[in-house]
C-alpha cells in the first residue's frame, strides 16, 4: 500500500492515518468539516489536499448512519482500488450498500476494537490499535486484493486481524461493547442526584464500573441506532437477571427463614455465574486468563513516585503485569496495587520493604 484516503478524521480515522503516515504511506484526508481535516493534517496524519487519482485504499471512518452513503459516493467517484469502513456495526451498512446497487467486490467491512472516551482528531494516536483485535467481515464476493489491502492496513497499525461474519460481529459487540456502555451509563446516572455524602464514599469499584460512562453521548447514539436489536436482546436477558436479583434481595428482608435462604441462594447464583463469565475474559495479550497476586503499597501523590516504585520493582527483577490505583479521600496519597505472578510476590515484597515502601494487606 503506497497511498490511502481517510474519509472522516475523528478519533479512529485520524489514528489510522497517523499509523499509516508514520510507516511511509502517503495519506490524504477528507472530512465534512474541513477544519477537522486540517487539524489532523497538522498533527502529521497526512495531507488534506485531494488525491490526483485513485488511491490504493479508501478508509471510511464516519458514523454508522453515514457509512453507506459515504461509501457509495466514493465508489461512484472511483476514488480507490479498494474500500473499507471502520464502523462499529457491520451488517446494516452492507445491506444498505446492496440496496443501493453498489459493486461490493471492492468493499470490505471492518471494525478495530479500540477507542477512548474522548473523540475527535486531537484524541487520536498512532498506537491506538497496537495489539488490539481488528475485525474483518469478508463475504464470498470480496475481492482477494481488497482483503489483502485490509490485512496490510491491520499490520501497519500493529493490530490483530479477526475474521467474522458481519451479523455475528454485531451480536458480539452488542454483548461486549454496546451493552456495557449502557449499563455503565445507567449506574452512573444513579449518582446524578445522589446525596453528596454518598458520592464522597465513591471507591475504586464505582470508578471501574462508570469509567466508560464519560463517553460522548452523540457518538453512542449513532452507534446504538445502528445496532438496536442485538443490544435490546442482551438487555432483555440482563433485565430478567435483574428482576430475579431484586426478588432475591426482597426475600432477604423477609421474616421467614426459608424465604431468606431462597434469597441468599438467588444472590449466590448470580454471583457464581458472574465469576464464571469473568474468567472467560481474555487475559494479557489475548491469552487465557492467568492467576495473579497483588502487592499493595501506600504511595504519596507526588511527581516521580510511580516511576520510583516501577524502577524498584525492575531492580528486583519483577515484571508488573497490571496496576490499579485507589486514591485516598481527602489525602494526598493512595493505594497502588501491583499485580504480579504469584512467585514474584516474595521478592517484590522484600525489595520494596528494603527501599522503605509502606506495604498494606
Amino acid at each position: 500500500m503506497r497511498t490511502a484516503l481517510v474519509i472522516g478524521t475523528g478519533l479512529i480515522g485520524t489514528s489510522a492515518a497517523l499509523a499509516l503516515a508514520g510507516r511511509g504511506v502517503h495519506v490524504h484526508l477528507a472530512d465534512h468539516d474541513p477544519a477537522q481535516a486540517r487539524t489532523a493534517a497538522a498533527m502529521g496524519a497526512g495531507s488534506d489536499a485531494e488525491p490526483e487519482g485513485p488511491v490504493d485504499l479508501a478508509i471510511v471512518a464516519v458514523p454508522p448512519a453515514h457509512v453507506a452513503d459515504t461509501l457509495a459516493d466514493a465508489m461512484r467517484r472511483g476514488l480507490a482500488r479498494g474500500y473499507l469502513d471502520v464502523a462499529s456495526v457491520k451488517g446494516g451498512p452492507r445491506r444498505e450498500l446492496e440496496a443501493k446497487g453498489c459493486d461490493l467486490t471492492h468493499y470490505l467491512g471492518t471494525h478495530p476494537m479500540s477507542g477512548r472516551e474522548r473523540s475527535g482528531p486531537l484524541a487520536a494516536s498512532a498506537d491506538l490499535f497496537e495489539g488490539r483485535p481488528w475485525v474483518l467481515t469478508p463475504s464470498r464476493d470480496t475481492d482477494t486484493e481488497v482483503l489483502n489491502l485490509a490485512l496490510e492496513l491491520v499490520a501497519l497499525c500493529h493490530a490483530v486481524p479477526v475474521v467474522m461474519d458481519a451479523d455475528a460481529h454485531d451480536r458480539a459487540v452488542a454483548l461486549v461493547s454496546h451493552t456495557p456502555q449502557l449499563v455503565s451509563s445507567m449506574v452512573a446516572a444513579r449518582l446524578q442526584n445522589a446525596d453528596e455524602t454518598a458520592v464522597r464514599l465513591c471507591g475504586q469499584g464505582i470508578r471501574d464500573v462508570t469509567r466508560i460512562a464519560a463517553s460522548d453521548p452523540a457518538m453512542w447514539i449513532d452507534i446504538l441506532s445502528a445496532n438496536p436489536g442485538p443490544v435490546a436482546d442482551v438487555l432483555a436477558e440482563l433485565a430478567d437477571d435483574l428482576a430475579e436479583t431484586v426478588r432475591a434481595l426482597r426475600s432477604l428482608e423477609s421474616g421467614a427463614e426459608d424465604a431468606r435462604e431462597g434469597g441468599a441462594a438467588g444472590i449466590a447464583d448470580v454471583l457464581r455465574r458472574g465469576n464464571a463469565g469473568r474468567v472467560r475474559v481474555p487475559g494479557k495479550h489475548g491469552a487465557a486468563p492467568a492467576a495473579y497476586d497483588t502487592v499493595t503499597v501506600l504511595i504519596g501523590d507526588q511527581p516521580g513516585e510511580l516511576a520510583r516504585i516501577f524502577a524498584d520493582a525492575g531492580r528486583a527483577g519483577v515484571n508488573i503485569e497490571d496496576v490499579r490505583i485507589e486514591h485516598a479521600t481527602g489525602q494526598q496519597a493512595g493505594r497502588i496495587q501491583l499485580v504480579v505472578e504469584p512467585n514474584a510476590v516474595q521478592p517484590l515484597t522484600v525489595a520494596l520493604r528494603e527501599r522503605g515502601w509502606p506495604l498494606r494487606p
